[in-house]
């Protein structure tokens, strides 16, 4: 038997492939929408994908169900609460699939959505009682548990599903043998959780001793502890949720539509049809010049959760990227289901090099150039565009929170008659938040290189606690 976890860093995903080299047979568990990778594998151990699993519809990412069932005809299989477009098998609480040395038994775990499961996984060659393997999806995972308030499923509410994860946890998860191990869905800066791990493996043994969220407590303290301080959802969430159940079109077919090349011309004539620009460069390269009315999400850091959080999945967009890195620009949007892609400027920033009259650039300011301008008699509003646990930590006085998912909301807070500075904690949030303030009209606007971390390291005044 195999059980190989694929991670994938930029959404902080796992999925999984068990398989059985004997019988040649492989499932997939909560995979990407890039299904090559599973079935480069399967063919290396000389096996064939006939089985794929979600362990629910997925918020924060669109699955591969759909791609593998194109390419290799296997059996999709959810959670029997699930309502979806097209076939699937549903499961049941210990509903079992065999194929080979391999049984994969569901055992229904509701709390994160209605119709979540895990998978208890067995290799009956070494020992068909003890699973060596759960498969928890967003129930459990390493050092937390999953929110129960994304409502990524209609029909119940947080307090509700606060007390399923309870039940679901403590009755079912928790009854397995401490040496099962444990492999979640998502690892640490997933939005599903609050505390997650950086580790991807655990047992239950392990988490029984120091998840917070598994220690001896009633239901009422633990329903009202998952329910307080969940991070903000970005609002592309119950999107993905809704195509995690539809019938829709594959990632291959959507990439093949939308690597399209625009000459300058096209894409300034699909700007003033409402295309929104999108510059995919690294914040340095972007800051010294870009495209007027372009916005910058860098491939180098979260890039699809921050370009889901401030794009329209309803309004086409047009890429500005290095050439070469049109393809990755496109396919980690289409990983959270942005397939409105309508094409990319062909040859880049290059190809605005005839017309110097739409470029811009964004002043990248020192710690201490930054600080000397705060002193001045006319400062610039200082705006500090990280999470608001992260401003309890330590903050730079005098700045307004405005957080960077919220940013857009709040222009009106902003004084259009003064500079404005921005920050985040180490610069690619702050190159975000600078874009949309210069394409919403912000005349002059700069950010603190390196943020905050620079700015401590600097030794520069800050304020600390809440």
């Amino acid at each position: 038997m195999i059980l190989q976890q694929f991670y994938l860093k930029c959404l902080a995903h796992a999925s999984y492939l068990i398989g059985d080299e004997t019988s040649g047979v492989a499932a997939v568990v909560d995979p990407q929408r890039e299904v090559q990778v599973y079935l480069d594998f399967a063919a290396e151990h000389g096996m064939r994908v006939e089985h794929v699993f979600l362990t629910h519809l997925h918020a924060d990412f669109v699955a591969g169900h759909l791609e593998l069932r194109e390419r290799t005809g296997a059996t999709i299989y959810l959670g029997r609460a699930a309502q979806t477009e097209y076939e699937r098998l549903a499961l049941a609480d210990g509903d079992v699939i065999e194929f080979g040395n391999v049984r994969i038994t569901a055992r229904e775990t509701p709390g994160h959505t209605p119709e979540s499961v895990s998978l208890l996984v067995f290799d009956l060659a070494a020992n068909g009682r003890d699973p060596i393997a759960v498969l928890t999806g967003d129930t459990l995972f390493i050092g937390d548990v999953g929110r129960p308030d994304l409502m990524a499923a209609p029909g119940a509410s947080a307090d509700d599903l606060a007390q399923q994860l309870y039940a679901s946890l403590r009755d079912t998860l928790l009854t397995l043998p401490d040496a099962t191990l444990v492999y979640s869905a998502h690892g640490a800066g997933s939005l599903c959780g609050k505390a997650l791990s950086q580790e991807t493996s655990s047992t239950i043994g392990e988490q029984r001793r120091s998840n917070y969220a598994l220690q001896p407590m009633t239901k009422d303290a633990f329903v009202q502890m998952v329910t307080a301080d969940q991070p903000d959802a970005p609002p592309y969430f119950a999107y993905d949720a809704a195509m995690n159940a539809k019938e829709r079109p594959t990632l291959d077919d959507s990439i093949g539509r939308e690597l399209t090349p625009f000459s300058l011309d096209q894409l300034l004539a699909a700007r003033a049809a409402g295309a929104q620009l999108l510059d995919t460069r690294d914040p340095v390269e972007f800051a010294a010049a870009h495209l007027l009315g372009s916005v910058n999400v860098g491939l180098g850091g979260q890039y699809a959760t921050w370009a889901g959080t401030i794009l329209d999945h309803t309004a086409p967009i047009v890429l500005i990227a290095e050439p070469g890195a049109e393809i990755e620009s496109a396919v980690r949007l289409g990983r959270i289901g942005f397939d409105n892609v309508a094409g990319y400027l062909q040859g880049g920033l290059a190809a605005v090099e005839p017309r110097p009259d739409l470029v811009a650039s964004t002043e990248r300011l020192g710690p201490d150039v930054a600080a000397e301008r705060l002193r001045a008699p006319a400062p610039p509003v200082l705006i500090d565009v990280r999470a608001a646990g992260e401003r309890g930590v330590t903050r730079i006085p005098g700045s307004l929170h405005l957080p960077l998912n919220h940013l857009r909301q709040r222009f009106g807070e902003i004084p259009r008659d003064r500079p404005v500075l921005v920050h985040c904690a180490g610069g690619y949030r702050s190159a975000v938040a600078a874009s949309l303030l210069q394409r919403a009209g912000f005349q002059d606007v700069a950010e603190i290189a390196g943020g905050i971390t620079a700015w401590e390291a600097r030794r520069l005044p800050v304020e600390r606690g809440t």
